[in-house]
């Protein structure tokens, strides 16, 4: 069930306060978050996050859309395609927007052999949610979000994690908090650092890991590298890792979504060869 008539003021308050909720202070002062699209809805609507408003113009609607549409908790408020495209975010928007309060994270007690990554100062909202997809893609148990770059349910990441979000603790945190976490967990921290002497695929990955990475141009903070000490399970860096590339390469880095995604997944191989060997005992 709709309201009958949309909205097409393009200077209604409720589009008003739509588009300023795209600004990242404006969401931490009501304490929400911005979900749009379909897909990103459904998977929120999955792992317990509920939208307390919609906006909806089935004029856009995408054949996925149409499906989410009768599942939403709450009876959606219709806005005419200029409406919609004026609070939206995205270049083809599939006509569905959600308002919802911003998740709260409860950071899990890890099982041996679980992987954390965090990402400390990354900017980029593409970058973020690409990895949050990965990170969900292999398992890994959570992600910390460090510094006031890209905001982990700002509507970008969102979107660049197609719901990934939702699907995995992620928690925003400072530095001392999640060393405080890591190092309670027994974690050993694995910063990925272009001048380390030794090469990921060498690195043991199998037990409680914390994967390190740091934005493109500028790296780990000092701090991650001189934290902790001899009686500390975490370390600040208690192992530095590379990712080689070729002599002579134009690139002198690679994309740190890239970087998440070869780290991630030496991880599960890792841990499948000691599964696939214990098994051959």
């Amino acid at each position: 069930m709709t309201r009958a008539e949309p909205i097409t003021s393009l200077q209604n308050p409720q589009l008003k306060r739509l588009v300023r909720l795209h600004g990242r202070r404006a969401r931490e002062q009501e304490g929400v978050i911005l979900i749009e699209g379909a897909r990103e809805l459904s998977r929120a609507l999955a792992a317990g996050v509920q939208p307390t408003e919609v906006f909806s113009c089935p004029e856009l609607h995408s054949p996925e859309a149409a499906e989410v549409t009768p599942a939403l908790p709450v009876v959606p408020t219709l806005l005419s395609a200029a409406a919609f495209e004026k609070v939206s975010g995205r270049e083809n928007p599939d006509g569905l927007l959600g308002v919802a309060p911003r998740p709260t994270v409860d950071l899990p007690k890890l099982p041996e052999g679980a992987v954390v990554v965090v990402l400390d100062g990354l900017e980029k909202p593409g970058n973020v949610g690409a990895i949050l997809r990965t990170a969900d893609a292999s398992g890994a148990a959570a992600v910390l979000v460090l510094g006031r770059g890209a905001d982990p349910y700002g509507p970008n990441v969102i979107r660049a994690s197609q719901g990934s979000v939702f699907a995995l603790p992620v928690a925003a945190l400072d530095e001392q908090d999640a060393y405080s976490y890591l190092d309670t967990q027994g974690c050993v921290t694995v910063a990925c650092t272009p001048d380390a002497p030794q090469v990921y695929w060498d690195a043991p990955l199998t037990g409680r890991v914390a994967l390190l990475l740091g934005t493109e141009h500028g790296g780990l903070p000092a701090h991650w590298r001189q934290m902790g000490g001899e009686d500390s399970k975490a370390s600040g860096a208690g192992l530095s890792v590379r990712i080689p590339m070729e002599p002579g390469s134009a690139a002198d880095s690679l994309n740190v979504a890239t970087a998440a995604a070869l780290m991630l997944f030496e991880c599960v191989r890792q841990r499948r060869a000691v599964a696939a060997a214990g098994a051959g005992q």
